[in-house]
């Protein structure tokens, strides 16, 4: 971990040229190529600067110290999602799986069509896509996928489905006893040091609330968040503001701001239903890391993977079925959490609650989003019977675990809405881009309409779900638009 130009907030009033507001994968690469360009660059996270080896990956005590509210956040709606967000130096790129893909080629024209957006074809991108892929070192395994991740190809193969490996932002380094150990290269392995570099500041540890303009300036309102009971006021000057805090907080800053045209209005996300997998041989252990493959046989109506398994993970999926905890404390080893991922029509919003510090977040499913979601479930019950699973456990409160194909048949043409239990680590498009002023927050490029030197560069841009893993495209769309706001 770099420790130079760390500032203290007890230097506050803090005066800067550009003021970068979260440092997940959208604000490290808006602050890196900024301040590589010779910028006076500010990067501002709300969490704290841990490193990757700070805790044990995929741990509960990463997710107590890297996660908001442990990982126990929700959006409400018939029936809520479970939603996760980073909050700490590199946002949810340090806590993530590291599965890239680029956005597919279709949902692009889509967002250009509908939403207006300039400069955002295949071929306009490809050169952010490959310049993000070299810096994070996007690869394929080095060595053979953990059998909890070859039981997806086995049961594709079988059923004559399409599934792949996904490549993730790995690097792989021999160590003294020539094993190959790969690290995830994620913000605080990559951007945020180059950031640093080139001289980027940066002030972890700070909360802001508000952002107001005053004359050419903007001024930032936050709080140290280091001290709990002896929280300091911080005031920041800046020219110019990148707000980068994600999908949820993005739109809730901005909206206590004053600043609500489009914004927190069209939350999208991937609405996701697990099983908990139990076979007869050993398929988990506990360095199994993130299994890499999916099937996209049905995409983009919806997409199966494999999600992280270990105990905690499994312990915390198991609360659907209460009766059945002891068999992961029996079995974990022969036990994995696969997933049905839908794009969905539902939408959702973020709103401010007085004296509340978090929004409250809402999202609708639709009728034909459960339905969905029930013939996801179906299928992906059916290609892990066919991979020799013996035992499934739906997340699908007050039901029984299916052990024969036969099962299958009790799942309802649309999943219950009081018993279904839907979670998704990714969310998006809740200030979407574009120049549909209809519809859009902000221009084609990240400029909120009706504001000067204010820009979004987060997965908020994003124009509807993507129907993949979204960071490649948060990265690349966020590289496209600091270079056009470096070279208008």
């Amino acid at each position: 971990m770099s420790e130079y130009n760390l500032i203290s907030p007890s230097e506050s009033p803090i005066k800067v040229e550009i003021a970068v507001i979260g440092s997940g994968p959208g604000g490290a690469i808006t602050a890196c190529l900024l301040a590589e360009a010779g910028r006076d660059v500010l990067l501002i996270e709300e969490g704290a600067y841990l490193s990757l080896e700070s805790c044990q990956p995929f741990s509960v005590e990463e997710m107590s110290q890297k996660y908001r509210n442990g990982g126990l956040t929700a959006a409400f709606g018939q029936p809520k999602i479970q939603y996760v967000e980073g909050r700490c130096v590199g946002g949810g790129s340090e806590i993530n799986s590291g599965l890239y893909h680029r956005t597919p080629s279709d949902i692009l024209a889509q967002w250009s069509r509908e939403f207006e957006v300039d400069a955002l074809t295949e071929a306009d991108l490809i050169p952010h896509f490959e310049a993000c892929e070299k810096a994070v070192n996007v690869c394929y395994l080095t060595g053979k996928a953990p059998a909890a991740s070859l039981k997806l190809q086995e049961g594709s193969t079988r059923l004559n489905w399409q599934s792949l490996e996904v490549p993730r932002w790995f690097r792989y380094q021999e160590s003294s006893d020539k094993i190959l150990k790969g690290t995830r290269q994620s913000m605080t392995e990559t951007f945020i040091p180059r950031a640093l570099k080139a001289g980027c500041k940066l002030l972890a540890n700070t909360w802001i609330k508000k952002i107001n303009q005053s004359d050419k300036n903007w001024i930032l309102t936050g709080y140290d968040q280091v001290n709990n009971y002896n929280k300091q006021l911080i005031t920041i000057q800046a020219e110019t503001v990148f707000v980068c805090c994600g999908a949820i907080q993005t739109p809730a800053l901005l909206r206590k701001s004053g600043i609500k045209n489009n914004i927190g209005n069209a939350l999208r996300m991937h609405p996701t239903v697990k099983i908990i997998a139990q076979f007869d041989q050993e398929i988990n252990t506990l360095d199994m890391g993130v299994p890499v493959h999916q099937v996209k046989e049905f995409s983009p109506k919806f997409s199966f993977g494999c999600s992280i398994s270990s105990p905690p993970y499994l312990s915390v999926s198991m609360t659907d079925h209460p009766e059945y905890t002891e068999e992961v404390q029996k079995n974990w080893q022969k036990m994995a959490i696969y997933y049905a991922m839908i794009t969905g029509e539902g939408y959702g919003t973020v709103r401010n609650i007085p004296f509340y510090r978090d929004p409250l977040v809402r999202y609708q499913l639709t009728s034909q989003d459960l339905k969905k979601l029930s013939e996801a479930l179906q299928k992906l019950a059916q290609l892990l019977f066919e991979a020799n699973a013996k035992i499934l456990y739906p997340s699908i409160s007050n039901s029984f675990p299916l052990t024969h194909p036969q099962d299958l048949a009790k799942i309802p043409e649309q999943l219950p809405i009081k018993q279904t239990n839907l979670m998704t680590v990714h969310v998006f498009s809740s200030c979407p881009m574009g120049e549909n002023l209809q519809k859009c927050a902000v221009n084609s490029f990240g400029k909120v309409h009706g504001f000067n030197n204010l820009y979004i560069a987060d997965a908020s841009l994003l124009c509807t779900a993507p129907g993949v893993n979204p960071q490649g495209s948060i990265m690349a769309i966020a590289r496209r638009n600091a270079l056009k706001f470096l070279n208008p």
